[in-house]
């Protein structure tokens, strides 16, 4: 969307504000992308592409980090190839 221009403070803080709204609906959902698509095309629009990438992955290892810290870590069950 800037090309290869940095983003001025407007456009992070519009790319951060729909990334969080985004991410909220998310989590107010279920991780249900299906019903927060608006807000997801809002957040792609107001984001780099780069960015947008950047914070999917911010966001599964997030939930991932969540994720352990709730269950605990359970190793894959060994197969017995070392």
């Amino acid at each position: 969307a800037f090309g290869m221009a940095a983003p001025t403070m407007e456009e992070r803080k519009a790319c951060w504000g729909a990334r969080d709204e985004f991410w909220q609906c998310l989590d107010s959902h279920g991780d249900d992308a299906a019903k927060c698509e608006k807000l997801r095309r809002a957040f792609e629009s107001r984001c780099p592409q780069q960015w947008v990438k950047h914070f999917d992955k911010r966001r599964d290892f997030l939930k991932y980090k969540k994720k352990l810290e709730t269950e605990g870590y359970h190793p894959p069950e060994a197969d017995g190839k070392s």
